[in-house]
């Protein structure tokens, strides 16, 4: 007998196929890490192509954002009803620096959904998980299945 949730697993292949969809996330490494209904965990690792100021060795925050925007849509995505997702407003507060040589980590929820819209809110972590790099709210089109 199996135990596996097939709702759970049709969240996860969705999300998968969304990031591999998507040539940046590729480029980037992403991975998923977590997918539940309307939620969404990414990491992405560590990478020196990926610095922004070569004397500290701190990410760019361009790959944050990308990473934020990705997981986002990833929990836009794990919905029930979701068929499609485009980004309309993304806005990110950097609070700090990601530590370089850590893998950074994205969780965002789908906290509203409307019936055009999803509302979502996103963190992005290091390995220090009190004090955030960056936390988001977004909305994102929310394209419903037949």
């Amino acid at each position: 007998m199996s135990t596996t949730d097939p709702a759970a697993e049709r969240r996860a292949r969705i999300a998968r196929q969304f990031i591999e969809a998507i040539p940046h996330a590729r480029a980037l490494s992403m991975q998923i890490e977590e997918i539940g209904e309307g939620l969404a965990m990414l990491s992405m690792p560590y990478d020196e192509r990926l610095i922004g100021d070569p004397a500290t060795g701190v990410i760019a925050g361009g790959a944050v954002s990308a990473l934020m925007d990705t997981c986002g849509g990833a929990a836009v995505m794990s919905h029930p009803d979701a068929q499609g997702t485009a980004t309309i407003d993304l806005r990110i507060d950097y609070m700090r620096v990601a530590t370089p040589g850590q893998r950074i980590r994205a969780r965002a929820e789908c906290y509203h959904v409307t019936r055009a819209v999803a509302f979502v809110r996103a963190t992005a972590l290091d390995d220090d998980a009190d004090n955030p790099v960056a936390a988001a709210t977004g909305a994102f089109t929310f394209q419903r299945g037949a």
